[in-house]
This record gives structure tokens, C-alpha cells and sequence, in this order.
């Protein structure tokens, strides 16, 4: 009985300073996203653009310039990320996109996007306003659907 007490109190003192641990980890890495965050918004510009091409392709496909390979994580090089293909002025540029506006950028459209580098971070309609695409519902959404249909 002593052993088994001493077990489960052991494994218990184990948890909790995981969990203390992975709590300091995640406010300092908040701390750093808020600061990156910052510093994107004070280098941001807006342009106008035209959209050619949207796609989630892995960074090495997305023909992005070598210094972005370079600094990018070698596990993440293979990873599939949002990408546009956009004119800005008379120079087309591949742009990676944050994938809450990958949806509402409309292809062949000219648009408004405020840009960060290589990095679109806010996208708005140039003559009119941007709407969501049909969103993917789960088979309940769509059940719902029908019914307040044929109400």
C-alpha cells in the first residue's frame, strides 16, 4: 500500500510540473507572437492588386525567394501553406497569405490588401465588398438548411 501511495503521488508531482512547465512555455511564445504581430503591422502597406492565382502549395513549389527558404525550419519547409500569385504593378510575385483571408480573396479580382513583406495580412474589396464562399457545412448544417427552407 506505502509503494503504490508513493507511485501515484510521484506521477501526480510529475503532472503538475508538466503542466507548470508547458503554462510559462506558452505565455512566453504569446509574448513573442504579440511582438512579431506588432512589428508586422508597423512594416504593413497597402496595395492594390491583382489577384492571378490562389493556392496552398509547400514552399518549395511556391517559387518564394531563397532567403525565405533559408530562414523557414526544415520541418516546415514541406509543410502546405496559403499562397497568392498576385500582380502588384507591372511585377507579379508569389505572396504567402494568412489562411483566415485565404477564402475571402477572389481570383481574377483586383482587390485591396494590406501587405507585410511578402505576407498579405488584410484583404478588402476594391470596388465592392468581399463574401465568404460557400462555406462547408457538416451533414446537420445541411439538414437545417432544408428545413428552414421549406418553412
Amino acid at each position: 500500500m506505502d509503494t503504490a501511495l508513493l507511485i501515484i503521488l510521484i506521477v501526480a508531482v510529475v503532472i503538475i510540473a508538466i503542466f507548470v512547465v508547458l503554462y510559462f512555455l506558452g505565455k512566453k511564445l504569446q509574448k513573442r507572437q504579440a511582438e512579431s504581430e506588432e512589428q508586422m503591422k508597423a512594416v504593413a502597406q497597402t496595395f492594390s492588386i491583382l489577384v492571378i492565382d490562389k493556392k496552398k502549395m509547400r514552399l518549395t513549389e511556391a517559387n518564394l525567394p531563397k532567403m525565405v527558404l533559408d530562414q523557414t525550419p526544415k520541418y516546415l519547409r514541406r509543410s502546405k501553406v496559403p499562397i497568392v500569385k498576385a500582380k502588384i504593378g507591372p511585377k507579379i510575385m508569389s505572396l504567402m497569405c494568412d489562411a483566415k483571408i485565404f477564402d475571402l480573396i477572389p481570383v481574377k479580382k483586383e482587390v485591396k490588401a494590406v501587405i507585410s513583406g511578402i505576407y498579405i495580412t488584410d484583404v478588402k474589396g476594391l470596388r465592392t465588398g468581399l463574401e465568404k464562399k460557400g462555406e462547408k457545412k457538416g451533414f446537420f448544417g445541411k439538414i437545417k438548411n432544408k428545413f428552414s427552407k421549406n418553412k
